[in-house]
C-alpha cells in the first residue's frame, strides 16, 4: 500500500507537534547544566518522558514487534524488564541517587572508589550504550524504508541526522520535553494498534487457536537461558544506565523522581504488550515479510491514513528518540568524567560547546558502524548485548557504593568495575551457551563479596 494525502497531512501534524515543542525546549537551555540535567527543576511526568524517552524507541516498537513475529511473548522481557528496573529505582535508589551532588553514575563510583574507576566505569557504560544507539538506527531505517522508496544507506543518514537535531539544541529539556510528548503519542499508538491486532485477529480465542502454546505463549520461547537472561539484561542495565539516572538528576525532588519512575514502570510494559500483539497477528496473516517490517506494514495497512501518518511519525521519533537519549548520557559522561578532569577550569559556554560537539562525533561513528552492518539483524540482540554489558559495569559497585558505604575497598571497586565487562566483552566472542552477562555479573559480584568479608570493620574513606 502507497502512502496518501492523508498519511503525510498526519506526519505533517505530528511533526509539528514535536519539533515546536523542540523549539521550546532549546530556548530553556542556557547553561551546561540546563543541558545536562534541565537545571533540576523537572517534575514527575518530564522525568517518566527523559527515561522512557529513552528505553520507549525502536526496539520497545519495532524490535518487540520483529521478536514477536518470530518468537510470539518472549518478545516481552525488554519492556517487562525495562519496567521491573524502574520500579526497583523508584523503591531503592531514587532518594540516595537524587540527593548526591553527581551529574553522572561514574562520578559516584569515583567518590567511592577513585578516579580510575570512574574513568573506566564511564569508559565501559559509553561503549554499552553506544551500542544500544544501532538498532535504534536500524529501527528507524526499516521504517523510513517501508514509508518512502529510499536506499537502506541514505534511510540511516536521515535517521542520525535527526537524532541529531533531536538533542544536540535541547540536551536534557529536550529529551524530557520531546519525550514527554512522544512517550504520550507512543503509548496511545501501541495500545491503539494492539486493540487493533487484536480485534483483526479475531480475538484471544483466535489466536490460541491459531499458534501452539510454546513457543508462542511462553515467556522463555527461546529458552529459559536465553530469554531470562535476556529480562535480567534490561533489569540490571536500566539500574546501571547514565540517561535513566539522569532522569533521576533531572528531578526537582524525591517525590518527583519517585514518581516519574513509577510511572515508567507501568507504563513500558503496556508498549510492548501492544508490540507482541501485532507481531502476532502479522505473522498470521503476512508469514512471509521482512519481520523487521511488522509494525510499519500494519499501520500503513491497517489503520486510518490521517491516524497511520501520526502513527509512523511518533514511531520514527521513537526511535531518534532513544537515539538522542543514548548519546545526551554518553556525551554526558565524557564530558563530566574525562573532559573535565583533562580541563578542569573550562568555562560554561566551552563546556556546552563539548557537550554538542561530543553529539555530533558519537551519532557519526554510530552511522558508521551501521553503514558497515548487514541491515539483516535482530534490533532486540543489540540492545540485550548494551545493556548486560552496562549491567556488568556499574550494577554491583553502585549498590555497594551506596549501601555498602565506606566498606569496600577502592582496589577491589576499581577491580569490579572492569572485571564484570571484560568478561563479557570476551565470552561473547566465545562459542559458548551461557550468557555472557552471568559470569561478567558473577566476577564482579564475587570480587566486591570477598572484599567485605575482608575487610570488615574497616572503613575506606570517600575519595570525591
Amino acid at each position: 500500500m502507497e502512502l496518501t494525502t492523508l498519511h503525510f497531512v498526519g506526519m505533517a501534524v505530528a511533526m509539528l507537534i514535536v519539533f515546536g515543542i523542540g523549539v521550546y525546549a532549546g530556548s530553556k537551555v542556557k547553561t551546561a547544566l540546563d543541558f545536562s540535567v534541565s537545571g533540576r527543576k523537572a517534575g514527575p511526568f518530564l522525568v517518566m518522558g527523559t527515561i522512557l524517552g529513552t528505553l520507549v524507541g525502536g526496539a520497545s516498537t519495532i524490535g518487540t514487534a520483529q521478536l514477536a513475529y518470530l518468537y510470539g511473548f518472549s518478545a516481552w522481557w525488554f519492556t517487562l524488564g525495562g519496567g521491573i528496573g524502574c520500579l526497583i529505582i523508584a523503591v531503592f535508589l531514587v532518594r540516595p541517587m537524587r540527593e548526591t551532588r553527581f551529574e553522572t553514575i561514574p562520578r559516584f563510583i569515583s567518590s567511592s572508589y577513585g578516579t580510575t574507576a570512574g574513568v573506566m566505569a564511564a569508559l565501559f557504560v559509553s561503549l554499552g550504550m553506544f551500542i544500544n544507539i544501532m538498532p535504534q538506527v536500524f529501527s528507524s531505517m526499516a521504517l523510513l524504508s517501508a514509508m518512502f522508496p529510499l536506499p537502506l544507506r541514505l534511510a540511516a543518514l536521515i535517521a542520525v541526522a535527526l537524532a541529531v537535531l533531536y538533542v544536540v539544541f535541547g540536551g536534557a529539556w529536550g529529551t524530557g520535553l520531546m519525550g514527554l510528548t512522544k512517550i504520550i503519542l507512543t503509548m496511545l499508538v501501541m495500545l491503539t494498534a494492539g486493540l487493533v491486532a487484536l480485534i483483526l485477529s479475531g480475538g484471544p480465542a483466535a489466536i490460541g487457536e491459531h499458534y501452539p502454546s510454546y513457543p508462542w505463549f511462553s515467556l522463555f520461547g527461546r529458552g529459559v537461558n536465553t530469554d531470562l537472561a535476556s529480562g535480567f539484561a534490561l533489569m540490571v542495565g536500566v539500574l546501571s544506565s547514565q540517561i535513566y539516572f539522569q532522569g533521576v538528576f533531572c528531578s526537582r525532588d524525591v517525590k518527583a523522581a519517585r514518581g516519574g519512575m513509577l510511572l515508567s514502570a507501568i507504563m513500558a510494559p503496556a508498549i510492548g504488550l501492544g508490540g507482541i500483539l501485532v507481531g502476532l497477528y502479522m505473522r498470521m496473516y503476512y508469514p512471509g515479510i521482512d519481520p523487521a517490517q511488522a509494525l510499519p506494514l500494519f499501520i500503513i495497512n491497517h489503520l486510518a491514513p490521517w491516524f497511520a501518518g501520526i502513527v509512523l511519525v511518533t514511531l520514527l521519533l521513537a526511535s531518534v528518540g532513544t537515539a538522542a537519549g543514548l548519546t545526551l548520557g554518553v556525551s554526558t559522561m565524557f564530558n563530566r568524567d574525562i573532559y573535565l578532569r583533562l580541563r578542569p577550569h573550562a568555562d560554561d559556554r566551552r563546556v556546552l560547546l563539548v557537550f554538542r560537539l561530543a553529539i555530533v562525533i558519537i551519532m557519526s561513528l554510530a552511522l558508521a558502524v551501521v553503514l558497515l552492518t548487514s541491515g539483516d539483524v535482530l534490533i532486540l540482540s543489540w540492545s540485550y548485548l548494551s545493556f548486560g554489558l552496562r549491567g556488568a559495569t556499574i550494577c554491583f559497585p553502585l549498590f555497594a557504593a551506596i549501601f555498602l558505604k565506606g566498606k569496600i575497598s577502592p582496589t577491589a571497586g576499581t577491580l569490579a568495575v572492569i572485571a564484570g565487562p571484560a568478561i563479557v566483552i570476551t565470552w561473547a566472542l566465545l562459542p559458548l551457551t551461557l550468557d555472557p552477562l552471568y559470569p561478567g555479573l558473577a566476577a564482579s559480584f564475587l570480587i566486591l563479596f570477598f572484599d567485605y568479608l575482608r575487610n570488615r570493620g574497616r572503613h575506606f574513606a570517600q575519595l570525591e
